[in-house]
């Protein structure tokens, strides 16, 4: 029996990318798609997580384990405190966006860089990092640079200058060991950023299939 993989989706843009990894990475587990993209939003309004917005968050991962669920992956961001209480009150494996890619980086180097299009989820990433790193016992360090204007024009459809201009901004951090994408759908711009760079570029959808497998395994 196929396992079934529920997807919490705050962002349209987030989708395809998940989607085009499972059928790469392993097309045998059953996909479940919620997509609220309200979430994205409103979270964009605020430069907290709000106590109604994490509440919806959650109620929506609470629906999908529901579902008949073995695993549960968000594919946002910048709901972090809210996987939080998913993660503490769910009994199936919960997979933050970026927690594989963020195992990842730190066994490359101690110099990670990391490229994001959508500001809000930043802080959260950032903590998330910390808190790998701490685990890790790593001395690595991260920096962070904001890309403006791509992600606006991912949601219009316009995949090459999304691709275009985050590659840009990628020789910005050559002197690092690695470069993070941030977003699921950031991973849009791999073989960009990867022509631009010399060094190792990590996209958050194959690790974090890569990773729920292994979960599930285990």
């Amino acid at each position: 029996m196929s396992p079934r993989i529920v997807l919490l989706h705050a962002t349209p843009v987030a989708m395809m990318p998940i989607q085009k990894a499972f059928r790469r990475l392993w097309p045998e587990a059953e996909i479940v798609n919620l997509l609220d993209d309200g979430l994205t939003i409103d979270r964009k309004k605020s430069a907290d997580l709000s106590p109604d917005l994490s509440e919806r968050f959650v109620a929506l991962g609470k629906y999908g384990a529901s579902m008949q669920a073995q695993g549960l992956m968000i594919t946002c961001s910048a709901f972090g405190p809210a996987i939080d209480v998913l993660e503490n009150e769910l009994t199936i494996p919960v997979l933050r966006p970026n927690e594989a890619m963020f195992r990842a980086a730190l066994e490359k180097g101690t110099r990670i860089g990391m490229l994001a299009t959508f500001a809000p989820s930043v802080v959260t990433m950032e903590q998330e990092f910390e808190t790998f790193r701490e685990q890790a016992s790593s001395k690595a360090t991260l920096e962070t640079i904001i890309v403006p204007d791509a992600i606006d024009a991912l949601r219009r459809g316009d995949v090459e200058i999304h691709n275009r201009l985050v590659a840009e901004y990628a020789p910005r951090l050559k002197h690092c060991d690695v470069i993070m994408l941030a977003h699921f759908s950031t991973s849009e711009a791999l073989k960009a950023v990867e022509a631009a760079v010399s060094i190792p570029v990590l996209a958050a959808p194959d690790a974090a299939v890569q990773r729920m497998r292994l979960l599930l395994r285990a």
